[in-house]
């Protein structure tokens, strides 16, 4: 994990789709430049009545689905802390909160890989002006990234299906 200063902030970000409030089951497939995080969505039965459970798990099919591609990533975590833990990540107390996505603004992390990165040398600073710093929060677990840019493409089906295709989108 990493330590926040005085300039990192949180903003939602609006173009992500709701991942489900109980079982998102996130998935990721990942080389060193992209990649694919895919989770159910919220999907509610408008004529449930709470009186039964439904058990969702990376092989349930049926629900819907975000497929998300991360380009130009130069890092990723994926872990915790879950939704009851949520408290402890560095940046809850900005406003992250879980079965959420958002981008960090001045992001610590970002910033900090640069002046790692500043070593090299051939280091461009601008190269990491290019990137941002998303976290999507889920009910278990929570994904962070430094990428340039993401895009979502929804599905339908199991998650575990949809790992070839993952794969596919890796290769560009």
């Amino acid at each position: 994990m990493y330590q926040v200063d005085n300039k990192d902030r949180v903003i939602p970000l609006e173009n992500a789709p709701q991942s489900s409030i109980g079982a998102p089951c996130p998935l990721v497939v990942a080389d060193e430049h992209r990649v694919a995080l895919a989770y159910y969505l919220q999907n509610r039965d408008p004529g449930w009545d709470g009186t039964k459970i439904r058990i969702i798990d990376p092989r349930t099919s049926s629900e819907p689905v975000a497929l998300v591609l991360f380009r130009r990533c130069c890092a990723y975590m994926f872990g915790p802390p879950n939704d009851e833990a949520f408290s402890g990540h560095p940046l809850a107390d900005r406003g992250l909160r879980p079965y959420a996505a958002f981008r960090i603004e001045e992001s610590s992390w970002l910033r900090r890989l640069e002046r790692m990165n500043s070593v090299h040398p051939n280091h461009k600073p601008e190269r990491f002006w290019e990137l941002q710093h998303l976290v999507f929060a889920f009910h278990d677990s929570t994904f962070e990234c430094i990428c340039e840019d993401f895009e979502v493409v929804r599905r339908e089906g199991a998650l575990v299906s949809l790992v070839k295709e993952m794969a596919d989108l890796l290769r560009g």
